[in-house]
């Protein structure tokens, strides 16, 4: 049996302000760093062998704490940083405080800025517009690997997680609103010839 292990990168400096981060580029907070060896700790015993981030430092860096953790110096996990599992571009929002925007826009169009599936940002992208870029990562160099029997994270963002359980759940448009994906939470999906038959949810506690 295979495994897909889904990992939001730790809090950064800028989830710390509230801030819309976005393809802004922070590190993480000391909270983050806590975030992410909680997650190695509970992914420890998943074996994993294989490993995909975002191109941006507050996933990659998430990533190297579990590697340095899982690894113990004794192995080197082969890892793929790519820009296709970015987080969404939150375009003129970007680096802005969330609840200021929300006192601007009211309650309606901030809920559709932030869940909504095709709210596109000003100058920037939309939940869909994760979809269209991740999903085909994850069917062309996630799958094989998974297909192989191996075990795989991706340590990614909010919403590219999103984007992805939409994909692998099947959960229509309007429905997506529904689901976020908070820095505790680990969720896992095991596969079996290919196929997803079993979804497991971990949540830290730091």
């Amino acid at each position: 049996m295979s495994k897909l292990i889904l990992v939001r990168h730790g809090e950064s400096e800028y989830n710390a302000k509230s801030l819309w981060t976005g393809w802004h580029d922070p590190m993480l907070s000391p909270k983050g760093r806590k975030h992410a060896k909680a997650i190695a700790l509970a992914v420890s015993d998943h074996g994993v062998s294989a490993a995909h981030t975002s191109d941006l430092m507050r996933a990659m860096h998430t990533w190297e704490i579990i590697h340095d953790h899982l690894s113990q110096g004794q192995k080197n996990i082969p890892t793929i940083a790519h820009h296709d599992l970015k987080e969404r571009n939150y375009g003129k929002f970007g680096g802005k405080n969330k609840w200021q925007v929300k006192q601007e826009v009211g309650d309606e169009v901030f809920g559709q800025i932030r869940r909504s599936w095709d709210y596109q940002a000003p100058e920037g992208e939309s939940l869909k517009d994760v979809y269209q870029r991740s999903v085909p990562y994850l069917h062309n160099n996630i799958m094989p690997q998974i297909n192989s029997g191996e075990t795989v994270m991706a340590v990614t963002h909010g919403n590219t997680n999103r984007a992805l359980i939409k994909h692998l759940d099947e959960i229509a448009d309007h429905d997506i609103n529904q689901i976020e994906m908070p820095h505790e939470l680990i969720v896992i999906y095991h596969f079996e010839n290919g196929k997803s038959i079993k979804k497991e949810e971990i949540l830290i506690q730091l």
